[in-house]
């Protein structure tokens, strides 16, 4: 049987299944149950996030040569699919498979691959969990594994993504991991092997003749990879089934958690201290610390405040500096170029600190009637690199239409982008002809 029949047989198994429970969100979901007692089952779960965007594109951009300003596109953001279940009493099994990115440059006829496959034991049931796979349980701070249903703004917060496709498959890794609840206390920790940077689909730029003082990834077999978060949850318990940690409950619950966390790497990152000088290797080092609050205002009216806070310490090495854009509508750059490389593009992980935040403000419950609500929304992130002469931010304000909670959500983002290019220093400045540039999305999500 392929792939595709697989796929479909799983689905329609669902789809017989008696639907029965509740979601996070109120929804009913489908599960089949494996006993008569209704502690063992399988359910399955899917989301697709669909982008219309214009985006004024960096200074230089070109697609496939042709010079463009700007573009128009229609995209897939994610496409997933989530089949799960509590197989024995003890026994939880958890895989995730889909697509990520798919944009009018992509290679056509896209494989849906690998995101999760994990097969965790309670050893002390909900106070300490054993799992291995290919899993998702990071460190560092909150959104380093989010959930990508429950996003309080159009994406997630990638800023806290830091080894995103570079080392990892879409932030998760091969390994194994520990988690439990001690009263107030969540905990993760996992020990993982990133994948070389040799393997990345995208290639991942490492360290060229003649260059100093300018980290890069190593080409060496990489090292084990440890990871922890520590959570302390003051009202609600969050639920820790899944690695990935919700972006607002909609007033559904009353939560306020402050956390901390690290991730580290042996001989991950290389330079030079002169221009002839040896590879010098180093670990990449991180830390992070957050607040999350989350609770309804008016619970008669269903108003809610969702806001979140994290700072982040990132060491990669010397004057460590990578871009990010998703889904990027331009694939090159002529002599009008600048250090953003093309389309939307901006400075998004190196060395240095990290400050992110966002705010978002659920209205009333029938402030449309039978249409649903809003949610207006605001995210920023200030970064001060090594790299860049001064800190530097991107900010995103948005709204969410939630016709029916997270399953039917539409979603109107704009962000604006600094363009940086080389100082007279050496350091990265504001471009002085053209500093800033922006995007704005309307994202529709389908949720089951």
């Amino acid at each position: 049987m392929n792939s595709y029949l697989k796929y479909l047989f799983i689905g329609l198994i669902l789809v017989m299944g008696k639907v029965g429970q509740v979601s996070a969100q109120g929804d009913a979901e489908l599960k089949v149950f494996l006993n008569e007692e209704k502690t063992r089952y399988i359910k399955g779960t899917g989301l697709a996030q669909i982008w219309v965007r214009y985006t004024d594109f960096n200074p230089g951009s070109t697609v496939y040569g042709t010079a463009k300003e700007n573009a128009f596109d229609v995209g897939l953001r994610r496409v997933r699919y989530q089949v799960m279940g509590q197989v024995t009493d003890h026994i939880f099994v958890y895989t995730q498979f889909g697509i990520n990115s798919f944009g009018s440059l992509s290679g056509r006829k896209p494989g849906l691959f690998l995101h999760d496959v994990t097969a965790e034991y309670a050893v002390v049931p909900k106070k300490l969990t054993l799992g291995a796979g290919l899993h998702g349980w990071n460190g560092t701070v909150r959104y380093s594994s989010s959930s990508v249903g429950s996003i309080l703004g159009l994406d997630l917060p990638f800023i806290e993504e830091s080894t995103n496709d570079i080392t990892d498959q879409f932030v998760r890794k091969l390994g194994v991991y520990a988690k439990g609840q001690l009263g107030g206390l969540d905990y993760r920790f996992s020990v993982s092997n990133p994948f070389p940077v040799q393997t990345a689909l995208t290639p991942v730029p490492t360290l060229p003749d003649g260059v100093s003082n300018l980290a890069y990834y190593s080409t060496a077999a990489p090292a084990v990879n440890y990871q922890g978060y520590l959570m302390w949850q003051f009202w609600d318990k969050e639920s820790n089934q899944l690695p990935y940690m919700v972006g607002t409950y909609l007033g559904k619950k009353k939560v306020l958690n402050i956390g901390g966390g690290f991730a580290t790497q042996d001989h991950a990152m290389e330079y030079r201290e002169s221009t002839q000088g040896p590879k010098i290797q180093q670990a990449s080092r991180q830390f992070g610390l957050d607040v999350f609050y989350d609770a309804p205002i008016n619970s008669e009216k269903g108003t809610a405040l969702t806001a979140y806070a994290a700072y982040i310490d990132y060491d990669f090495g010397p004057n460590y500096l990578r871009n990010g854009g998703a889904i990027n509508p331009a694939n090159g750059v002529n002599s009008q170029g600048t250090f953003n490389g093309p389309g939307n593009n901006f400075p998004l992980i190196g060395t240095g600190n990290v400050y992110y935040t966002q705010f978002g403000y659920l209205m009333k419950k029938d402030l449309l009637g039978k249409l649903g609500t809003l949610q207006p929304y605001a995210q920023l992130i200030i970064s001060d690199y090594e790299r860049v002469e001064n800190p530097f931010a991107v900010y995103d304000i948005g709204i969410n239409w939630l016709q029916m909670s997270h399953r039917s959500k539409l979603s109107l983002d704009y962000q604006s982008r600094p363009i940086l290019v080389e100082g007279d220093n050496g350091k990265l400045v504001s471009n002085s002809t053209d500093s800033r540039k922006g995007m704005l999305v309307l994202q529709y999500q389908f949720a089951f």
